[in-house]
């Protein structure tokens, strides 16, 4: 019998003054009770509108009725046929504005918690079964995936699948993209991640780390070496900055620069580890989306005191998953909305002291769809901090831009595409993810692993 509660079953969390002091996870997931309980809230929809919504196109009413039934490990077969990473996807995906957001109990009351199910059918499966090495029989035609981020994962996974021998060349000294050195530890367990990524070792798939492409081997190299087909996946690592005065002083960090010095090179464990960071008492994050959240929740758990979100519109306006704005702000984080930097003061010494900042109000929507920020004359007014994290956006590395001739790009660095197959300007070169959209989601990027994998497939098969 359907559960028709108009709220979703609640998930568990750790409690925010014991969690803003650590990095352990924050969100605990639900019981096999819980689960079951939710799922049957799911009206099993002829039409499946929540598909649609999916960018890698999960069988979302089919894992969740074998959930309701029980079935934890079919539910995670079924995930696994269209989605090589449920366990990430259950956790950052931003569901409420994909899948959930078409679901239809989301017409009167809240829609089913799709994210939560899928994150609880992979813990459970990583907890009870062990994964067998699959046989799969190769076709021994080679295949080359640049960069290790969500888009190269999911792309090497579904082309093994097909007997391809992919290798993964990934510029730092470990995989997993901006899954291991973007998304703090506490909303994504790095353990996780590595074993999502030893499921894809299992099926064959070669990853060789320490291999920035257009400096150790160029892509004509590599097609040199027998790879018939390359996808690029390289994400965008190359982060903005506002051009105000005092971007240069010590103490102001990229949100890049500071989140990967945290998860990727373990600072919180510091002195434990070789690498600290310096966040002081105050700490001023610039940005409204996901990564400002996570920079500012990380400072907090580093041991600052006070640490500001400074976003030039409101927060209806803000790109933040509403969960992570909640989270942050149970955690102490404040708000400082509707306020734009307009430079960074320094000592003398070179070391930040205070940020000045000007209110903004909201005209018309701009180009994005938001209302538009317009500064207060005369509002201008000093918060003292002692950091400051910009948190304003990435855009794609040029480095295989420069180093692949004939491929084209935008203006803004992103690889020009086919839509429908990531195929870019070079024949047998596709591209997929950040660096062709500039920063998104980890979603959108598998998405495009996915299509990219498929044209790679018919390409190497005509």
């Amino acid at each position: 019998m359907a559960n028709m509660s108009l709220k979703k079953v609640e998930i568990n969390t750790r409690d925010p003054e014991e969690r803003n002091k650590d990095f352990k996870e924050v969100v605990l997931g639900y019981t096999e009770e819980q689960a079951m309980e939710e799922a049957e809230r799911c009206l099993q929809c002829k039409h499946k509108p929540c598909v649609k919504g999916c960018p890698v196109h999960v069988k979302i009413p089919e894992f969740i009725k074998l959930v309701a039934e029980g079935d934890f490990e079919g539910a995670y077969q079924k995930i696994k046929e269209t989605n090589s990473l449920p366990a990430v996807c259950g956790r950052v995906c931003p569901q409420e504005t994909q899948c959930e957001e078409l679901c239809v109990r989301g017409i009167k009351g809240e829609p089913v918690a799709i994210g939560r199910l899928e994150r609880f059918v992979a813990d459970w499966h990583m907890k009870n079964i062990e994964d067998k090495k699959l046989n799969i029989k190769s076709n021994n035609k080679k295949v080359a995936i640049i960069g290790s981020g969500p888009a190269g994962l999911s792309c090497a996974g579904d082309l093994a699948k097909l007997g391809y021998k992919v290798t993964i060349f990934e510029a730092f000294h470990v995989a997993g993209g901006v899954l291991m050195y973007g998304i703090p530890e506490f909303r994504l367990p790095k353990a996780i991640v590595q074993k999502e990524i030893d499921s894809l070792k299992e099926m064959g798939v070669e990853i060789d780390t320490n291999m920035v492409i257009g400096r150790v081997f160029s892509i004509n190299e590599l097609k040199d070496k027998g790879y018939e087909a390359v996808f690029i996946g390289t994400g965008a690592g190359l982060p903005s900055f506002m051009g105000i005065p005092g971007e240069n002083y010590n103490g102001v960090y990229t949100a890049n620069e500071f989140l990967t010095r945290i998860n990727l090179m373990k600072a919180y464990k510091f002195p434990e580890s070789d690498t600290p960071v310096y966040v002081g008492k105050k700490v001023a994050v610039f940005g409204g989306g996901n990564v400002a959240m996570d920079a500012a929740r990380s400072a907090k758990r580093l041991g600052a005191e006070d640490v500001y979100i400074v976003y030039r519109r409101s927060e209806e306006e803000m790109p933040a998953r509403v969960e992570e704005v909640h989270h942050a702000k149970e955690e102490g984080i404040i708000f400082k909305l509707l306020s734009n930097p307009t430079r960074i003061l320094g000592t003398e010494d070179g070391w930040v002291r205070a940020i000045e900042c000007i209110d903004m109000e909201l005209g018309e929507p701009d180009a994005s769809g938001r209302r538009r920020p317009i500064p207060i004359e005369g509002s201008e007014k000093e918060i003292e901090v002692e950091t400051v994290v910009i948190a304003i956006g990435q855009s794609p590395n040029p480095l295989i831009k420069a180093t692949t001739e004939g491929l084209e790009t935008h203006s803004w660095g992103g690889i020009i595409v086919d839509e429908a197959t990531g195929a870019t300007s070079i024949p047998g070169v596709y591209a997929g993810g950040d660096a062709v959209t500039g920063a998104a989601t980890v979603i959108l990027a598998m998405g495009a692993g996915k299509t990219a994998a498929n044209a790679i497939d018919e390409y190497l098969t005509k």
